[in-house]
């Protein structure tokens, strides 16, 4: 039996380079998504075999730099210099060399074996721009492979290369990272006296890269160096050794090595990357100005999030009406007429009711208006609008104490507030990911949109649920405002990736949008069911109208809705578009202009789109922020549900 040799490469680089491209190439679906120890930074592995090797591949959260500024980058570091994978591979955009050599730079520093991948070199091309990577390679001392990550070209030579590094065919003679001499004759100096003083630590990390850490005044580094013994003596020398930088510069010591890294990068970019073609403002940098513009882009944001919902109200009502006439006139008789061959009439009963019921439902109501949904959001986020739509929102989302990235998080929201929450990690503080979690789960999710379009959509009109959307968001910077006062400390400004516009993959949204739905179906359909039949097996009891009598003061008293809709709300726990699919089981037919009036149907919506998540959303909050904080943002929200439906029952009974 062949005896197959285990590898670690850890896949680097920054944000929106295509890295996670490259794992999923190189993975496939042999992937483990889980969180880092200690860490609520999700954590990508893979495992691949290749040339009589086992691959174990990890893609580090995507960073700008090792400094300590965020998780992802402490995390990143401590791997990278703790684990000490086999091989590093540094993924750099081909289009925008100099900011992503910054990077390399510090890889460099830390003394890691490493591979560069340098993508995207097809859509460097289109702007002109050819990088020599022969050169780029002599340049840095470590080999470069041409990547287009997308297409999976260059993926076989990229596994060929770093197998050849770690069996020696290939030598790396790593760039020795030199800064001006006044630095230099200094950073020795403190070197030595930490390979000196401070053994176990400059066994863990590089004696020289804890010295330049120390001159940025990195918190991180500064506290594990005060926390060895003969730390406060180290800590002492370095602190002096940076105010003399910062004499001679002028400037603040981090600014001086990162201006001296830059001017490193810069050099090495002109040296190696070469204009072919003058550039030309092409169709994604016109869209880049209009969409991104401090005045222009807010109508567009809306623009397209009212044809998004358009769009979605439109083709999933036309399928709603077509899946109605299939389920009722064809398939669910010509089933009851087969079952009634075989079956007592009382189990004919259950399974039509409960089974049956529950399945129409579910592709009826839930599916037509879910599928567009996802189609349309993977094709936002292939094309890198989304960053757009963070800059835009960035000054509004300081109200609430957030900054622009979680205005992602909450358009992921309307997908499914589970990955919206998870989402929230890219916050760079712990107060930031609380308050974003907080108002991401107020936000519609596709399950509380099939709510909101098969009752008001379709029943009261477009415009009516366009205006539920405008509310919500008025509750969530309303709500985001008070956290924002409540919770201690200010929002940290914005630096993200602004990704170029770019044609989406249809397989990438099939792909996408098919993972999202199985995810759904796999999910939602065994519940639906479940709940179908519980409910019919509670009212051939008799329990569910006990159940509904003792709600009454509230579902009646209070809201104005009818009896029945105090159960649907209640099994609405665990899927949101239960409500309505249970709803339909309840009162017999589709037609739910027959069980509630316009106000009710605004009053129903209303509660179900602002009480308490799924089940599954909470056990996202409680995964991300303990149960108490979970509990807690779970009670507001079903205080508030009820409060604004009473409070709607009442004064659009006036109208």
């Amino acid at each position: 039996m062949e005896t197959r040799r285990r590898i670690t490469v850890a896949l680097a680089g920054n944000a929106n380079v295509g890295k996670s491209v490259i794992f999923n190439q190189l993975t496939g679906l042999d992937q483990v998504i889980g969180n880092w120890p200690g860490k609520t930074v999700e954590r990508a592995e893979g495992t691949l075999h290749y040339h009589g090797y086992t691959v174990k591949i990890l893609d580090l959260p995507g960073i700008y730099s090792l400094s300590a500024f965020s998780i992802e980058e402490i995390v990143a570091r401590d791997y990278i210099a703790t684990e000490r994978p086999d091989v590093i591979v540094n993924i750099v955009d081909a289009s925008a060399l100099e900011r992503n050599l910054y990077f390399t730079i510090q890889l460099l520093e830390l003394g890691a074996p490493m591979v560069m991948a340098l993508n995207q070199v097809d859509f460097a091309a289109k702007k002109g721009i050819r990088v020599n990577s022969e050169e780029l390679s002599k340049a840095l001392g470590i080999p470069v492979v041409p990547t287009v990550a997308i297409t999976g070209t260059g993926m076989d030579e990229l596994l060929s290369t770093i197998v050849k590094v770690l069996e020696g065919k290939i030598k790396l003679t790593p760039l020795k990272i030199r800064y001006g001499k006044e630095i230099e004759d200094r950073l020795e100096k403190l070197e030595l006296t930490i390979r000196e003083k401070l053994p176990d630590l400059s066994a863990k990390y590089p004696a020289r890269w804890i010295a330049v850490k120390l001159l940025e005044r990195d918190e991180d580094m500064m506290k594990k160096v005060k926390d060895s013994a003969l730390g406060l003596e180290i800590s002492a020398l370095a602190s002096a050794i940076a105010e003399e930088i910062e004499r001679i510069h002028g400037e603040p010591s981090p600014v001086v090595i990162a201006s001296e890294r830059y001017g490193i990068a810069s050099g090495m970019a002109r040296d190696v990357a070469h204009i072919e073609t003058p550039p030309k403002l092409r169709l994604e940098e016109k869209l880049d100005y209009i969409t991104a513009h401090k005045v222009l882009g807010y109508p567009i944001l809306a623009l397209v999030m009212a044809a998004m919902f358009a769009t979605i109200f439109i083709i999933g009502d036309s399928l709603v009406n077509a899946l109605e006439n299939l389920f009722e006139n064809m398939l669910i008789p010509a089933t009851l007429h087969l079952l009634s061959a075989a079956l007592p009439p009382a189990l004919v009963d259950l399974v039509s009711k409960g089974f049956l019921s529950g399945i129409a439902a579910g592709v009826t109501i839930a599916l037509p208006y879910i599928v567009p949904f996802y189609i349309i959001l993977s094709i936002l986020e292939d094309t890198g609008y989304l960053p757009r739509v963070a800059f835009l929102l960035d000054n509004p989302m300081h109200k609430i104490g957030l900054h622009g990235k979680a205005s992602i998080c909450l358009l992921l929201g309307y997908g499914c507030n589970v990955p919206a929450c998870i989402g929230c990690r890219i916050m760079e503080t712990q107060r930031e990911r609380l308050l974003g979690g907080f108002v991401t789960v107020l936000i519609p999710c596709a399950a509380r949109t099939v709510v909101i379009l098969g009752l008001v959509g379709r029943y009261i009109g477009i415009p009516a649920a366009l205006g539920l959307y405008a509310f919500d968001l008025f509750l969530v910077f309303a709500l985001g405002r008070v956290g924002f006062k409540a919770l201690p400390g200010e929002p940290v400004g914005l630096i993200m990736e602004m990704p170029p516009y770019k044609m989406p993959s249809m397989k990438t949204v099939a792909r996408k949008t098919w993972a999202r739905t199985r995810d759904f179906v796999y999910i939602a359909f065994p519940l639906i069911i479940a709940g179908s039949l519980v409910l019919e097996a509670l009212a051939v009891t008799g329990l569910l109208w006990s159940i509904a009598d003792l709600m009454n003061p509230l579902i009646v008293g209070w809201l104005g809705l009818p009896s029945i809709a105090g159960i649907p709300i209640l099994f609405g726990i665990l899927r949101k578009e239960l409500t309505l699919i249970l709803l339909a089981d309840l009162s017999g037919t589709l037609n739910f202009g027959q069980v509630l009036s316009p106000v009710q149907m605004i009053v129903f919506s209303l509660v179900t789109m602002i009480y308490v998540p799924c089940i599954a959303t909470i056990a996202a909050l409680v995964r991300e922020f303990k149960w108490k904080k979970a509990l807690a943002i779970s009670i507001i929200d079903i205080l508030l549900a009820l409060l604004v439906g009473g409070v709607a029952f009442r004064l659009l009974s006036y109208f």
